[in-house]
């Protein structure tokens, strides 16, 4: 056998010194789990106590107080009587079909894992806009976390923190927060700047004129990026549920491996449900908005 050639063969590290370098990796961060695993576990205590509590009261409240609650909320952000009778509709059918429980606790980590995205989210895109050096460290990183498979960043978040809740929505957030920072980024970069020179001529301070005057300006965009947040979470339900994560994401995985075609369409067209309510909800409120911002 002829020997192997660097002109046509990538030359390769020696095969005992990559496995090496991998036992030596997979040890160090196993030995950081087990040393601080049990604080990181207790930082995240109270979030997983907020995100309990909200999902029992979705799955404890009667049916039909959770619906109007809903509803009420959606007529409220979007203004729209026909969106909010066609919610009702699918959501009776939701429950109709027996998917009401799994349909509630998906709702209750969608919106949790929203908020954390926002909260999280908007500050960093802020920074972003007021530092190009953020930028240019922040961008790379959200260029990782939105291209590495979901799979990838799974195993260290469950080798840190076990399997259930709190592992599931960490996943979700690291998936669906980068569009609420780049839109919330490219918002402010967008306001005109004479706009921000009347404001300093005015006197504003630089946070008044982030208040008052950026982040009004900007809020299009940044309803643009919560619409897409919300979409990427909804995408990862099925996968959050291989991790422990309840919801209608068990009955699809259920179906995938056990090939049970009825359950998997319904519990899908769930899914859809949700992302259609959450979509055309904060699509309706960013439209609204805009016209708002535009009049002015």
């Amino acid at each position: 056998m002829a020997e192997k050639s660097w002109l046509t063969d990538f030359p390769q590290m020696d095969r005992d010194d990559l496995v090496a370098i991998r036992k030596s990796l997979d040890g160090t961060y196993r030995d950081f789990s087990r040393e601080y695993g049990e604080m990181i576990e207790g930082f995240f205590d109270p979030l997983l106590q907020f995100l309990v509590a909200f999902e029992k009261l979705l799955v404890n409240s009667p049916w039909w107080a959770v619906l109007i609650a809903i509803i009420g909320l959606v007529y409220l952000v979007s203004r729209s009587w026909k969106l909010s009778v066609g919610i009702t509709v699918a959501m009776c059918a939701v429950g109709y079909f027996g998917m009401w429980e799994d349909t509630m606790r998906t709702l209750s980590i969608i919106t949790v894992s929203t908020l954390t995205s926002i909260v999280l989210g908007i500050p960093i895109g802020i920074l972003m806009a007021r530092s190009n050096r953020v930028q240019s460290i922040v961008t790379p990183t959200l260029d990782i976390m939105q291209t590495m498979p979901a799979f990838v960043y799974l195993v260290p978040v469950v080798m840190l923190l076990g399997i259930g809740k709190i592992p599931g929505l960490i996943a979700v957030v690291i998936y669906a927060i980068a569009p609420v920072i780049r839109l919330t980024n490219l918002g402010i970069r967008m306001v005109d700047s004479e706009v921000l020179e009347a404001a300093t001529a005015y006197g504003a301070t630089p946070f008044q004129r982030l208040i008052r005057v950026q982040l009004p300006l900007s809020l299009p965009n940044i309803m643009a990026g919560v619409n897409q947040t919300i979409m990427m979470a909804l995408s990862m339900v099925v996968i959050a549920s291989m991790i422990g994560v309840k919801g209608l994401g068990q009955p699809v995985l259920k179906s995938i491996t056990n090939q049970y075609f009825t359950m998997g369409l319904l519990n899908g067209l769930a899914i859809v449900v949700l992302a259609i309510m959450f979509d055309r909800t904060s699509q309706a409120y960013a439209k609204r908005t805009n016209n708002r911002v535009s009049s002015h």
